[in-house]
Parts: C-alpha cells; structure tokens; sequence
C-alpha cells in the first residue's frame, strides 16, 4: 500500500499532465463534435481516437469484435486491468445532442494521463472504443464476443446536467414493427382496401392504454417510418420502430409480451397482417459498484465539483454500459455541462457539447477518471473490496 503523501502527489501530476493536454483534447473532441457519424459508421472519430493514442504510446487493435469501428488502445501488461470507454457515435438529424464526443475526449485524455500512474504502481489501462450506443447497442456486441473478459474493471464519464457518481439505466429492446394491407381509391373504393396505417394507430391507442397499467418505470415509445403514399389511397403499408424499457430484465420479457399483444390485437381488428423483428442488441439494467462510485465522487469533490452520490434528477433512459456493468464492476457517472433546463437528446445539449463547459466537464471527468485509477494501483486491497462487491 503506498503512502497517503505519494499518492497525493501523483493526483496533482495526473491533474498536470490533463491540463497540459488541455488544447490538444479540446480540439480532438470539437473536431469529432463538427463532423459526427452515426452508428458503425464512425471512421473519422475512431481514426482520431486511434492516432491520439498510439502517438502516446498505446497499442491499438483496430476492427476488433468485428465491428470496424471498435477499438482497443492499451498501455502495460499487469493486473489490475482497468478499462476506460469510449463513446463516439452521433444521433440522427442532431448530432452530438447525447455529448459522446466528450466521452471520447475524456476517455483518451484520462487513459494517457493514467501511464504516470501505471509506470509507477504497475497495471494496465485499456482504452475500448465502444461504436453504437445510440441506436445498436455496440457494447452488448462486445461482451458477447468476449471483449471484456480480461477486465478487472470498467469506467467511463457520460456528460449531462446533473454531478452524480451514479446512473440509473433501464433494461431496453428496440422493436420494429410492419403492418401489410391492401391499397384502394380511398373514396371511389374503400371497402375493397385494407388499411395498414389504421392498423398502425389503433396498436398506438393500445399501447396508450396499456401505459396506464405498468409499473411506474417502465417506458413504451416509438415512431411511424412509414404510414403510406397518398391521402386518396388507403395505405397499404405502414412501419414503426418502438422500444420498451423496464427496470429489470424479468419484467421487460413480461412487458415485452403485453406490447407485442397490442399489435397482434390491431392486425385481428383490422385484417392487415403483422411483422415484427425484436432487435438483436438487448440493453442491460446498470449495476452501479458503490465502491468505485465513491472514490470517483470523492475525487471530483477534490477538484471542487459538488458531486453527488445519485442522481437528483431520477431520470431513466438506458445504456448499454449496463451490459458491461453485469460482467464486470464498473461506474457511468454523470458530469454537468449545463444547466438543468437543458435536457439530452435535444440542440441545446448539443450545443452544450461544444461549449466552454463542456469541454470543463470533459477535463473534470477525466481527472477524476485517472485519480481513481491512481487510487486502485496503488491500493490494492480497493480492488479487492470493488470485487467483493460486485461478486455480493
């Protein structure tokens, strides 16, 4: 176990080594933020990413888990092993409005800051570049494919409105839906048609109502892709994407069954016919490691961020960091970069991503992010503790 007075003085070169990376990882994650990429088709970010780390000094695997625009950057051979992600894909139409490109610059930043500490306790840092969170689940692909098998231990920073070293996330499957009819001239002929688009509405009317019967953090949402031609011909066809969330896995297979009973229900009244594709990629509920979550709060206290335990907010969406945090201890903290009237997936968060303090959360994620790992290499028994939690 190293002295209290060494392990304080590491934080204050690892805070040093961030800050003097200030200009180069603000320019990384602004230069990510003006040109962002969907899901899986991150070529720029990951190639930025990549060359940021390997001109530190980190070996990088490219295209691993098969998916070309997965990652992993490491530095050391030793145990423990400590992982820090990646996010850098954008959303449809609005860009980076999730701030996954301050994720990415806080995740590079923290990683290279981490070789000080990793030189001189032992270890290994992984930077894994994760694609897809948004809209395919790229971290459920990895687990399954074995991409975290070796790790001791995973982390991350997610920007948004509130400091709070915990997240609550909900287990999530997407669910995309089509309806078949029949087209007609809707005045000269109708009864000859069969109407798809109804078919789609009356499943939004079941749904509605099956809102009013379910536990209190679940969630049902979804859209219209396709609800026909022309207003003067009944529509023969009609698509929707939908995702259902639940606070545990037990009971979204259970309302998985209920909202797919809604469909099924509206094809019978109708007379269209029914597909239906549930979506590979499952998100997991977050499994939060207390242990990990209090040292990266007392560290951004250190850095004079009024960082809470939980989330004042209760807000729930899902990640698929959730899938990672049920095989390995892990932490997805929360780190402010604007005011609470700002809510994600909306311009102004966007906005916020390339903001002043935004990049401010950037930095603050990462110190905090690499004084944690100064505190599990030089503490070995924190890591002890961090597993016993996670095995209980």
């Amino acid at each position: 176990m190293a002295r209290n007075s060494d392990i304080e003085e590491l934080k204050a070169s690892v805070i040093a080594e961030i800050e003097a990376c200030r200009h180069q990882l603000r320019q990384l994650s602004l230069k990510i933020h003006s040109s962002p990429e969907l899901g899986f088709q991150e070529v720029k970010a990951v190639a930025w990413l990549t060359q940021y780390l390997e001109e530190n000094g980190f070996s990088i695997e490219r295209s691993i888990c098969e998916l070309p625009t997965a990652f992993r950057g490491s530095y050391g051979q030793g145990k423990p092993a400590i992982a820090i992600l990646a996010e850098y894909d954008a959303l449809p139409k609005l860009g980076h409005a999730c701030g996954h490109n301050l994720i990415a610059g806080c995740a590079v930043g923290a990683a290279v800051a981490c070789k000080l500490a990793i030189d001189r306790f032992g270890g290994s840092v992984l930077v894994i570049g994760t694609p897809a969170e948004e809209l395919y689940g790229g971290k459920a692909i990895m687990v399954e494919q074995g991409a975290f098998d070796n790790i001791d231990l995973a982390m991350m920073m997610h920007p948004g409105v509130h400091d709070a070293a915990t997240t609550q996330a909900l287990a999530c499957i997407g669910l995309e839906v089509e309806f078949s009819g029949k087209a007609a001239h809707a005045a000269a002929n109708p009864e000859a048609g069969i109407n798809a688009l109804e078919a789609m509405l009356q499943s939004f009317a079941a749904i509605n109502s099956l809102r009013q019967h379910i536990k209190n953090k679940a969630r049902i949402h979804g859209i219209i892709t396709n609800g026909g031609e022309a207003a003067n011909i009944v529509p023969a066809h009609s698509a929707g994407t939908f995702i259902v969330r639940a606070e545990d896995d037990t009971y979204l297979d259970k309302l998985k069954e209920k909202v797919l009973n809604c469909f099924i229900g509206a094809a019978t009244a109708s007379g269209a016919s029914l597909e239906y594709r549930w979506g590979k990629a499952r998100y997991a509920p977050l499994r939060n490691n207390l242990t990990l979550a209090r040292l990266f709060r007392q560290n951004m206290l250190s850095l004079g961020r009024k960082m809470r335990l939980t989330d004042p907010s209760k807000a729930f969406g899902s990640t698929d960091m959730g899938n990672v945090s049920q095989i390995v201890p892990a932490i997805h903290p929360s780190v402010a970069i604007a005011g609470k009237e700002v809510v994600a997936h909306s311009p102004e968060f966007a906005s916020a991503a390339a903001s002043e303090a935004g990049i401010q959360g950037m930095l603050d994620g990462a110190k905090a992010l690499v004084m944690t790992v100064v505190d599990l290499v030089a503490n070995p028994e924190i890591v002890i503790h961090v597993k016993r939690e996670f095995a209980r």
